[in-house]
């Protein structure tokens, strides 16, 4: 357990929410979690569920219809599908399924923290560097620079937390070919696939002609503004569906119906609520790096997702003591890069799904907080 890091996000809302209870005023950018409720058509849908009685157990890979839903989308098959108490347990249980003791695991950094659950699992993460200049793009060459007889899995977000870095087509092909000639699985993060501002953001799926190999990992926390719901899922072979699923059993069982039925209604419903919210985030993406631009700190625009990463001010090297002390003196929540892996450090991150009016506020203590350190 003293291996397993903790969330540095976490740690930053729970520094915040102290400050907060001693009557400070925070700007919360900390957290990845879109300020807009959840739609009413999918509350409305959870509600009528508890009217019904859906308050009992339910089968532990989730509802036929919820599973077959989630197959549509995606074009597979219903066994494919495994639904999860949030997509973070989806991931949980295909690293328990495919990882034996020592197995290595490429992650990208910047990335996620992943790394907290390859070591729950008994693996090995194995950091490698994307570039700002790169457009932080996973080169295969690197990639097969850092393969061993123990390299098990390698993971992909895109678009990507915390960078806002979408995979090309191309590149994600590349990949592709990589792992299946060196017998590697590819598990595919793409919780934010319906937040992308400029192009396209092709799923792997899309690419890869079958599941061979391949785990997909989304949910409803980003897209539908279900965070606090817990609802997520896995897309994989039919095989290692029921291995997860053995892990799904030792663990959390299954999901609440009530809220498989709300998941069912936002896949199935009126999807214009994903469309203002992604305009809205547009607009605050726009505002924000340009405000971060010209406090003259390089930040590389955000394809997807609601993050912003740029670089720290010339003279600051440490991204945790720049944000502590940001919070500390400017009352601003933001997360220390060093906590998106080694090749995280030198950035900050900010997240952009809160309101114009707390973005123009964090902006301008920002610009007081930044004169008065002038220099590091």
């Amino acid at each position: 357990m003293r291996e397993i890091p903790p969330s540095s996000t976490l740690r930053v809302l729970s520094l915040a929410k102290r400050l907060e209870r001693e009557g400070r005023r925070i700007l919360h950018l900390e957290v990845g979690e879109p300020d807009f409720d959840t739609p009413e058509h999918v509350k409305r849908a959870a509600w009528e569920a508890l009217q019904r009685g859906m308050t009992k157990y339910t089968p532990s890979e989730g509802l036929p219809e919820l599973r077959e839903a989630v197959a549509e989308r995606v074009g597979a098959e219903r066994e494919n599908v495994l639904i999860t108490p949030g997509a973070k347990h989806a991931i949980f249980c295909a690293m328990e399924a495919i990882l034996d003791p020592g197995d290595e695991v490429i992650l990208p950094s910047p990335c996620w923290t992943y790394d907290g659950i390859v070591l729950s699992a008994g693996g090995k993460p194995v950091f490698l560097e994307t570039r700002m200049e790169e457009g932080f793009r996973v080169d295969p060459e690197r990639v097969e620079e850092k393969l061993t007889p123990r390299t098990r899995l390698l993971v992909l977000n895109s678009p990507c937390n915390p960078t806002g870095a979408v995979l090309e087509r191309e590149n994600l092909r590349a990949l592709l070919e990589l792992a299946r000639e060196r017998d590697l699985w590819i598990l595919t993060d793409e919780i934010y696939d319906r937040l992308v501002y400029e192009g396209e953001s092709p799923s792997l799926l899309s690419l890869s002609g079958s599941l061979e190999g391949i785990v997909y990992i989304n949910g409803f926390s980003k897209t539908y503004a279900m965070t606090g719901w817990r609802l997520g899922y896995a897309v994989a072979p039919r095989e290692l569906v029921a291995e997860m699923n053995k892990i799904q059993q030792a663990s959390t069982s299954c999901v609440p119906g009530f809220v498989q039925v709300a998941g069912l209604e936002a896949l199935r419903g009126p999807q214009d609520f994903v469309e203002r919210m992604r305009e809205e985030f547009r607009r605050r993406r726009d505002f924000l790096v340009r405000g971060l631009s010209s406090l003259g700190l390089r930040c590389l625009p955000p394809r997807g997702a609601f993050y912003a990463f740029p670089r720290l001010p010339e003279g600051w090297g440490d991204s945790t003591r720049f944000c502590e002390l940001l919070l500390e003196e400017a009352g601003i929540a933001s997360v220390p890069g060093a906590g998106f892996g080694p090749f995280g450090e030198g950035h900050v991150r900010f997240s952009f799904a809160c309101s114009l009016e707390v973005l123009r506020e964090t902006l301008e203590g920002l610009r007081g907080f930044l004169e008065a350190h002038r220099g590091g």
